[in-house]
């Protein structure tokens, strides 16, 4: 049996007219991320992990933000493609882990849902999916409020 591991991040600025989406979850907010799909940064890290543990480039590559298909997204149904892809590769995930990081509001009441959804995604039971969240404490673009930023650690096998 051989293991890989991979590293994904994503951020992008916090904007008024979009709706908050991590992990597939809507969270009511006065703001959202600004992106060409969904903008779902939690599934965007986690995807880049996954591509990145089976050197198979990354989101941008698989996904360009130049290309009207991937337009308003359904991030969840880009990772399940993905989870897909590596499945063709003798791949399956083992597990995910990730931090979100947002000043506001807080993401503790959304957290199993966000680890269900992803899980869902990826088609492994929740128990192997790890959502945690956290602030800027007022520092840099995510204590501003600008933007909120993700980091995914996935580890996959094969064989």
């Amino acid at each position: 049996m051989s293991f890989a591991t991979g590293i994904g991040w994503d951020s992008h600025r916090l904007v008024e007219g979009r709706p908050l989406i991590l992990g597939g979850v809507r969270i009511e907010h006065d703001r959202g991320p600004a992106g060409h799909s969904d903008a779902d940064v939690l599934c965007h890290a986690v995807i880049d992990a996954l591509l990145g543990a089976a050197c198979l480039g990354d989101i941008g590559e698989q996904f360009p933000d130049d290309d009207p298909r991937w337009k308003d997204a359904d991030s969840l149904t880009l990772l399940s493609s993905v989870c897909s892809r590596l499945a063709a590769e003798g791949w399956t995930v083992n597990n995910v882990d990730a931090s979100v990081l947002l000043e506001r509001p807080k993401l503790s009441p959304h957290r199993e849902a966000m680890r269900a959804g992803l899980a869902g995604a990826i088609a492994i039971p929740p128990e192997r999916v790890n959502v945690k969240a956290t602030t800027g404490e007022g520092m840099g673009f995510v204590g501003r409020e600008e933007g909120v930023g993700a980091l995914a650690v996935a580890t996959i096998m094969r064989g």
